[in-house]
């Protein structure tokens, strides 16, 4: 039997065949959708930008996360990417947007793609507990497309491992701290104090801070507290199409 290892576990041929028939059924019919989620600017309550979201509308997998994992498997992550960043400028037209991404995928980027032509901001966010394959190449790529205005932001900080190095390393724009560091974070914890010096350390490092997963007014009034700059959550908005404005409870 073929088995092949990906970052979580090995699949079988049977597994790849079957992801392999879902995975092109999805690219060529393109059954997916783009949800948008904001992220809000903490000093005027503001949209500063969108997160575009992934949504499998074909019912083949339990969820955007199990998708991606199917895709990067049998190699057409870069194509399942690609055919989502179309999606989400068409929907998105005149905002900032950040759009996830694997990191072997910068090797897959081109000038002709959609992230080029976007009228805004965009931001290539990369999760920090998935290590790059080939850091060279993905360097490389990432300083081109920076040179045509693509930002970096880092995802996850504080999830799992935290290689801090790897923020050092890629001098992303932008940080977005674990909502595991923001559920049921209140002033005055020695949580509150990790993660002020979590934000002080990214602003030393030269990027701006993202607090995830803000659910409720007490973790809201905390982030602030912070010294953060910007804050995502079900509190704020829950992500929709289209781009919804966010609520704000002061």
């Amino acid at each position: 039997m073929v088995r092949i290892e990906s970052q979580y576990r090995a699949y079988s041929d049977d597994e790849l065949k079957a992801f392999s028939s879902s995975i092109e059924r999805i690219i060529s019919n393109v059954e997916l959708k783009v949800v948008f989620q904001p992220l809000v600017d903490l000093k005027t309550a503001t949209v500063f930008a969108y997160e575009a979201l992934a949504r499998d509308t074909s019912g083949s997998f339990v969820s955007p996360a199990t998708m991606f994992e199917a895709a990067a498997a049998i190699g057409r992550s870069g194509e399942l990417g690609r055919v989502l960043r179309e999606l989400a400028v068409v929907e998105c037209t005149h905002q900032r947007l950040f759009l996830n991404v694997h990191p072997n995928e910068f090797l897959l980027l081109r000038r002709d793609d959609p992230i080029f032509v976007h009228g805004e901001r965009i931001y290539l966010e990369l999760t920090e507990s998935v290590p790059m394959e080939h850091p060279e190449d993905c360097h490389r790529v990432l300083n081109d497309a920076r040179k045509h205005g693509v930002r970096l932001a880092v995802d996850d900080l504080g999830a799992g491992y935290s290689n801090l190095k790897y923020i050092s390393d890629l001098q992303p724009e932008v940080v977005k701290l674990d909502r595991q560091l923001i559920s049921g974070l209140t002033g005055g914890t020695r949580l509150h104090q990790l993660v002020t010096s979590i934000v002080n350390l990214s602003v030393d490092m030269g990027a701006k801070v993202v607090a995830e997963g803000i659910e409720t007014p007490e973790e809201l009034q905390a982030v602030i507290d912070t010294g953060a700059h910007y804050g995502q959550g079900f509190l704020l908005a829950r992500p929709a199409s289209p781009p919804p404005l966010p609520y704000w409870p002061f």
